[in-house]
C-alpha cells in the first residue's frame, strides 16, 4: 500500500463515521442542518446572500454507504453559505497586493504562490467583496486534464488580497459547519469529481451545479472537529511511511539492476566460479589464439594487423587470478570486419529497434536480398558479438550474440562495432563481458562526438584491456551467469 492509498483509506475512514466513536451529547447532523438553514436565512435576510435555487431531494438509490445514526446526508450546496465560480479578471503587468489564484496556485499540498497574476486597482474595487477569497475557502479546480477536481484549503500568509480566476470553484461554509471537515470529504471523493468532468481529457471540465449536487455524508460540528484533529493527527505518520515506501519501492527496484552488475562484475573478475588446475592456463589459449590467426593470415582468409601495445600497469582496472591473462579485444577478435556472400541469398536484417537492450542477448530480423543490405551496412554472421556504439543505446546494453541468422549472415544498422572471433573461445563469456559496468563505464568516458551522437570509437574497442580465462572457465563462467541473471530478471518484474 502507497502512502497515498493509506491517506485515501483513512480519509474513507472518516467519511464513514469509522475513524473516530460517536458521542450522544454532541447532538445530531439533523439538529445541525436547521441551525444552518436559519444562518442562511439569516444572511439572506441581510443582503449578504442570495436565495438559492432549491438542489433535488436525496434519493436512496445515491447513497453510496453507510452513515451512524446521527449523521445526514446532504449536498455539498446544501451546507456551504457561498458557492460560487471565480471570474476573469482585468490584470496588468505591474506587482501589487490583487492577485487572482488560477488553477496553478491551487496545488493538493497547498497554496503556491511562486507563479502570481496581478488584477488592476479598479476591477478589485468593483470586484463584490464577499467573493474576496477568506481564510479556510475550499478551491475547486474546474477544468484539464490531471488537473479538474485538485481540491485544496486556501491560505494566505502573504496577506495578498485574492480572488479567483473563471477556473475554480470557491465553497464557503458559514459559522455552523467545520469548514476543514467539507475539504476532507472532497478530498476523499476526488477521484470521483475528476470523472465526472465532461468534454475531452485535455478540457474536460465541471459544471458548478452537478458539483453542488455532491452528496455530503454530515456529523454534528463537534464530531466534524474530532475527525478533522485525528486525520491530521494521522497524516504526519503517513508522511513518513510514504517516504519509508518510497524508500523501499526504490531499493527493491534498484536491487535486480545492482544484483544483475554485481554479477557480471564479480564474473569478469574471477569470483564467480572457483578456478580448477585441470583447465590450464589463459597464456596456453592465448598462444593457440595467436597460432589460428597466424595460420588464416597465411591462407588469406584474413589480413594481417599492426600489432597493438603492450599492456602497461596503470591499464590494469582489477585483480585477476593467477591463470587468467590481460589482453586486448584486438588480440582475440577481429574488429567490424566485412561478408562476402553471393547477392542472391537472404540475409538477415537488424535495425537497432529490433536487438533487446538490458541483461539478455535478445534479437529479431527482417529477411532481405544480401545484395541490398552489403553496402551502408555493419556486416556481421553467426558466432559474431554485436554491440550499440552510439549513445544512448550503448549505456542501454543493447548488444548480442548472433545465432541462428538467416543462412548465417546478417547485415544492419551502421551504430553497432562487430566482434568476431576465428578461435576456439567460448564467445558468450565476452558477450557479457560488454555488458558489465566495468567495461560500460570506461566505454562512456572514452566516447567521442557531440552531445546526443556520442559514440565508442573503433580504436576503443580495438585496444580495450580485457580479462582472458581458461575455455573452459569461460564456460563455467557462463553456465553460472545464466544460472543466476533469471532471479534478478524475476525480480524485476516483480517490482514492475
Amino acid at each position: 500500500m502507497t502512502g497515498q492509498d493509506l491517506k485515501n483509506s483513512i480519509l474513507q475512514l472518516a467519511i464513514q463515521g469509522k475513524l473516530v466513536e460517536q458521542r450522544e451529547e454532541e447532538g445530531t447532523a439533523k439538529e445541525l442542518l436547521e441551525k444552518i438553514e436559519a444562518e442562511k436565512k439569516q444572511l439572506i435576510k441581510e443582503g449578504k446572500i442570495k436565495k438559492q435555487k432549491a438542489l433535488p431531494e436525496i434519493k436512496e438509490d445515491e447513497i453510496p454507504f453507510v452513515i451512524p445514526e446521527s449523521w445526514e446526508w446532504v449536498r455539498l450546496g446544501d451546507c456551504c453559505v457561498y458557492a460560487f465560480s471565480g471570474k476573469s479578471p482585468k490584470y496588468t503587468k505591474t506587482p501589487n497586493n490583487n492577485i487572482a489564484i488560477g488553477q496553478r496556485n491551487n496545488q493538493n499540498y497547498g497554496m503556491d504562490f511562486t507563479y502570481l497574476k496581478y488584477c488592476t486597482d479598479e476591477f478589485m474595487e468593483n470586484y463584490n467583496e464577499e467573493m474576496y477569497l477568506k481564510e479556510y475557502d475550499i478551491l475547486l479546480n474546474t477544468l484539464g486534464g490531471g488537473t479538474v477536481g485538485r481540491t485544496g484549503l486556501y491560505n494566505n500568509p502573504h496577506g495578498f488580497k485574492c480572488i479567483t480566476d473563471g477556473h475554480i470553484f470557491v465553497f464557503r461554509t458559514g459559522i455552523i459547519t467545520f469548514q476543514k471537515y467539507l475539504y476532507y470529504v472532497l478530498k476523499a471523493n476526488q477521484r470521483k469529481i475528476e470523472k465526472d468532468a465532461e468534454g475531452s481529457t485535455n478540457q474536460s471540465f465541471l459544471k458548478l451545479e452537478n458539483v453542488k449536487s455532491y452528496l455530503i455524508p454530515l456529523p454534528p460540528l463537534e464530531e466534524q472537529k474530532r475527525i478533522v484533529a485525528k486525520i491530521e493527527e494521522l497524516m504526519p505518520y503517513v508522511d513518513k511511511y510514504d517516504v519509508a515506501y518510497s524508500e523501499v519501492e526504490e531499493l527493491n527496484k534498484k536491487f535486480p539492476e545492482d544484483m544483475q552488475k554485481s554479477i557480471l562484475q564479480y564474473a569478469i573478475q574471477g569470483k564467480l566460479v572457483e578456478q580448477r588446475e585441470e583447465d590450464g592456463t589463459a597464456e596456453e589459449l592465448y598462444k593457440q589464439i595467436q597460432e589460428e590467426k597466424k595460420k588464416l593470415i597465411k591462407e588469406g582468409k584474413i589480413k594481417k594487423t599492426k600489432a597493438l601495445p603492450e599492456i602497461t600497469e596503470d591499464e590494469i582496472p582489477f585483480d585477476i587470478p593467477e591463470n587468467w591473462k590481460w589482453v586486448r579485444f584486438g588480440d582475440i577478435f577481429e574488429i567490424n570486419p566485412r561478408n562476402n556472400v553471393s547477392d542472391e541469398i537472404g540475409v538477415s536484417f537488424i535495425p537497432m529497434a529490433l536487438i533487446e537492450d538490458g541483461y539478455v542477448s535478445q534479437f529479431t530480423y527482417e529477411v532481405k536480398a544480401w545484395g541490398n543490405v552489403k553496402k551502408g551496412y555493419t556486416h556481421f554472421q553467426d558466432g559474431d558479438i554485436v554491440m550499440a556504439k552510439i549513445t544512448p543505446c550503448f549505456q542501454n546494453l543493447k548488444s548480442a550474440l548472433m545465432i541462428n541468422l538467416e543462412n548465417g549472415v546478417g547485415a544492419g544498422t551502421t551504430e553497432l562495432h562487430v566482434l568476431r572471433s576465428h578461435s576456439n573461445i567460448c564467445r558468450e563469456f565476452f558477450m557479457w563481458f560488454i555488458k558489465s559496468p566495468n567495461f560500460v563505464s570506461i566505454c562512456v568516458k572514452n566516447m567521442t562526438g557531440t552531445a546526443g551522437q556520442k559514440r565508442v570509437p573503433t580504436d576503443v574497442l580495438k585496444n580495450y584491456v580485457v580479462p582472458l580465462p581458461p575455455l573452459e572457465e569461460q564456460k563455467r563462467i557462463v553456465e553460472k551467469i545464466e544460472e543466476l541473471l533469471p532471479y534478478a530478471n524475476q525480480l524485476i518484474k516483480k517490482v514492475d
